[in-house]
């Protein structure tokens, strides 16, 4: 039994079940003729047997072995940039280690809730260090995965803040790396490290994060994650890289226009992080016209091919664009009844599969009520609206503070930002709100996938976790205060309004009038 399949055009692409969705969506990517970094994946059976036997399967060593050497040898060949991808910043005459990422991805999207390692050193280390004017650049590269000697702990600890961690972890040093290099090297293990970031995926199967979330969207216990291996593309490279996240229509509202979020400079952690501000979607096209123009053919060619909303995840490097993730697009109740209608319309799908699209509860989220603005409404703060609803709570400024809290009523989780590490304090509350992040941050995303109001980039609030209190326009709301979030209009509202309850959606009564055609015609 192989364990590992390289990522080439397959027709047709692997089942998800054996290589999971995310690998899926790339073998599709690839199929279509678009951009995909070099790389391979490890099946879910392996990742079964390790967490049934306690270490790898047989014969998956040898395979990763020899699929990380056929990586080294191709990955530049396959990326036909003219430079290596071996370290963000160095020349091309620097043949430095090459760097990959290790992702999860399981057969059901379970966004961020396992580990991802980035900047993995896949060989030995004995070239390591670059020549003293690329250094800085180079450190960048490798900021969060330590590499000292095949310490698990070290690579477990060290995984991408953006995925697992509430705290940021340190730069890891040249020195650092050095020493890795005589370590790895003398013990003749260069594929250690990629080694003890597929356990450190497979393991985090089990984290309580994942598990919880598991439980809350029904999902079994027994599937497994795939592993995704592939080069690292570099957002951070240069003045013309970046990376970013984009939808094929509105995520909240269902328009069909082109949607996400970008960081110039940035590694696609940042992005989905939501611990920096990012920038519009659109500024894009003034900065990088032609990665502009490429990518939105990619989203109008792919939603053609699923017939539905998608979402990628993209990085751009010196001006060459990079695909990472495509999935379906995560809409909110009106957005997918928006959708749904337009695309019956436009000759994408039938009517039939618009009504058999809208799940029961993105039905009811379509009612979306909202707060009533007038002269008698405090509003604290406004952010932007990323998932519509509203929610009245008391304000709690932790995770562990929002479950215990609700155990006695609504709360408003109110963070920074938020990690897959706030899972239980996500579940708990009755919305969301953050001070920093876009419509495709963690926050986002979580929200809109459970149906709960989510408002982010509320940047006048401060969240004080040591005085457990919100700092706004100079007030402290202490926690337990109570507020209002609105996830369409993106106000912060101090106290409980009065709620109306939002426009007529001519989509949503369009919808339910072919809903009635069918009952009385009997196909339903």
């Amino acid at each position: 039994m192989r364990f590992i399949h390289p990522l080439t055009p397959t027709t047709p692409p692997p089942d998800p079940d054996l290589v999971g969705a995310k690998a899926h969506g790339l073998f599709t990517l690839l199929n279509l003729g678009f951009p995909v970094p070099s790389g391979f994946v490890i099946s879910t059976e392996a990742c079964r047997t390790f967490l049934h036997d306690g270490r790898f399967p047989e014969d998956l060593s040898s395979e990763l072995s020899e699929a990380l050497s056929d990586l080294a040898a191709s990955a530049p060949d396959r990326h036909e940039t003219g430079q290596p991808y071996r370290g963000a910043g160095q020349p091309p005459t620097v043949d430095g280690p090459l760097l990959v990422s290790v992702r999860s991805g399981a057969a059901v999207s379970m966004p961020g809730m396992m580990n991802t390692l980035l900047n993995v050193v896949s060989t030995a280390l004995t070239d390591l260090a670059p020549p003293p004017h690329a250094a800085p650049s180079f450190e960048r590269a490798s900021p969060k995965v330590a590499t000292r000697g095949s310490d698990k702990a070290d690579i477990t600890d060290a995984v991408s803040f953006a995925e697992t961690s509430d705290s940021e972890t340190p730069d890891l040093e040249t020195s650092d790396l050095a020493d890795a290099a005589g370590t790895n090297a003398a013990a003749g293990k260069g594929d250690s490290a990629v080694r003890s970031a597929v356990e450190a995926v497979f393991s985090s199967w089990n984290t309580a994060r994942a598990v919880t979330y598991r439980e809350l969207h029904d999902i079994s216990h027994d599937l497994g994650t795939a592993v995704i291996v592939q080069a690292m593309v570099f957002g951070d490279r240069d003045r013309h890289s970046g990376s970013g996240v984009a939808f094929s229509r509105d995520p909240s509202t269902g328009e069909r226009v082109v949607y996400g979020d970008v960081l110039f400079g940035h590694q696609g952690e940042d992005v989905v992080s939501g611990r920096f501000p990012t920038r519009p979607l659109i500024d894009l096209a003034g900065r990088e016209s032609l990665v502009w123009a490429e990518l939105v053919g990619a989203l109008e060619l792919l939603e053609r091919h699923f017939r539905d909303v998608c979402h990628v995840e993209f990085t751009y490097e010196s001006g060459r664009l990079w695909l990472l993730q495509v999935r379906p697009g995560g809409l909110s109740g009106r957005a997918a009844v928006r959708a749904a209608v337009e695309m019956a319309d436009e000759g994408l799908i039938d009517r039939r599969t618009a009504l058999n699209r809208v799940t029961p509860r993105q039905l009811k989220a379509a009612h979306t009520p909202r707060i009533r603005l007038d002269g008698t409404v405090d509003v604290v703060a406004r952010g932007v609206g990323a998932s519509p609803g509203v929610a009245t709570g008391r304000i709690a400024v932790t995770a562990d503070q929002a479950a215990r809290m609700a155990a006695h009523g609504p709360v408003i989780l109110a963070r920074p930002h938020t990690s897959p590490l706030d899972m239980h304090g996500l579940a708990a509350a009755a919305g969301i709100v953050t001070t920093v992040g876009g419509p495709t941050s963690h926050a986002a995303v979580v929200a809109r996938s459970m149906g709960k109001p989510s408002v982010v980039s509320a940047a006048a609030i401060e969240v004080d976790t040591t005085a457990g209190c919100v700092r706004t326009s100079g007030r402290v709301l202490t926690e337990g205060t109570v507020i209002t979030i609105d996830g369409l209009g993106g106000e912060v509202v101090l106290g409980s309004p009065e709620i109306t309850t939002g426009d007529t959606d001519p989509h949503l009564a369009r919808l339910l009038t072919w809903a009635e055609e069918a009952i009385d015609k009997g196909t339903t």
